[in-house]
């Protein structure tokens, strides 16, 4: 009983003290932010004086040349850039060539495969470990390729090629 009283009086004084740097912290933010509300207060009072910049006086300044544009960069789109799809939806007279490397070795995993696949045993033969965080993306990739008609599921969640 008395560890937990312990436990209790460290920790609430752990977050007073806490609570004080924070404290501390939000004056010195507050001080920023009034600082910089009076800048920009003297700095749109300046430009409407000066005219951004610029002092009103009889004198018409000549307007300065442009500067040329720049040369664009060019683009090169590829799969998943601006809209395309990563897997492209199947068509008959269409091989694998039109998926991505990976992607197609997932399909040669499943159609080499004696029947249907797991997202498990197609990141094992990935080469990918068997935790959640690796094999979800690979139950991400088969769903796609089902989806976009590559692959057919099966109700049990398994893979089967077209």
């Amino acid at each position: 009983m008395t560890d937990v009283l312990t436990w209790t009086v460290e920790r609430r004084v752990q977050l007073a003290e806490r609570a004080e740097l924070l404290r501390k912290e939000l004056t010195g933010i507050e001080a920023e932010v009034a600082r910089l509300e009076a800048a920009e207060t003297v700095f749109g009072q300046w430009a409407e004086e000066t005219d951004g910049g610029r002092r009103r006086s009889g004198i018409v300044e000549p307007e300065p040349e442009p500067e040329p544009e720049p040369e664009r960069e060019r683009v090169v789109a590829a799969p998943g850039a601006g809209g395309m799809l990563v897997v492209p939806h199947r068509v008959e007279g269409r091989g694998l060539v039109v998926l991505t490397p990976e992607y197609r070795r997932i399909m040669e995993i499943v159609t080499d495969a004696a029947g249907p696949v797991m997202a498990k045993d197609v990141a094992i033969a990935l080469g990918r470990e068997t935790t959640p965080g690796k094999i979800e993306p690979v139950r991400g990739q088969l769903r796609k390729l089902s989806d976009r008609g590559w692959l057919r599921r099966t109700g049990s969640g398994r893979y089967l090629p077209r």
